[in-house]
């Protein structure tokens, strides 16, 4: 069975045991959070729910860690005019293991 849910602005499609890593959410490691589903399906196809434009039902997972991603590095450059510019930048991160899809 998978699901599509929607955390952080952005669409995941998931299976129970995965492990995802999406914006940072604002819970405690080890506690569980719950997602917005907008479409449960069986494997095979043989059964499918679509959401209008979500599901009454909830998909739960458990929060993993935070972390920060890996550095991106932004540099701004203008020739002849003696302008340089270099910032970095690192992305807040939770994981998450979906423990069920219901």
């Amino acid at each position: 069975m998978f699901a599509v849910i929607k955390t952080g602005g952005k669409q995941y499609i998931v299976h129970e045991g995965d492990v995802l890593t999406v914006e940072k959410l604002d819970a405690e490691v080890g506690k569980p959070v719950s997602f917005e589903v907008f479409l449960v399906s069986e494997d095979d196809g043989s059964k499918l729910e679509i959401g209008t434009p979500v599901l009454a039902t909830k998909t739960t997972g458990e929060v993993i860690e935070h972390g920060r991603g890996k550095k991106i590095e932004v540099v701004k450059y203008k020739a002849k005019s003696k302008y340089r510019r270099r910032v970095g930048h690192r992305q807040p991160f939770t994981k998450v293991k979906i423990t069920k899809i219901a």
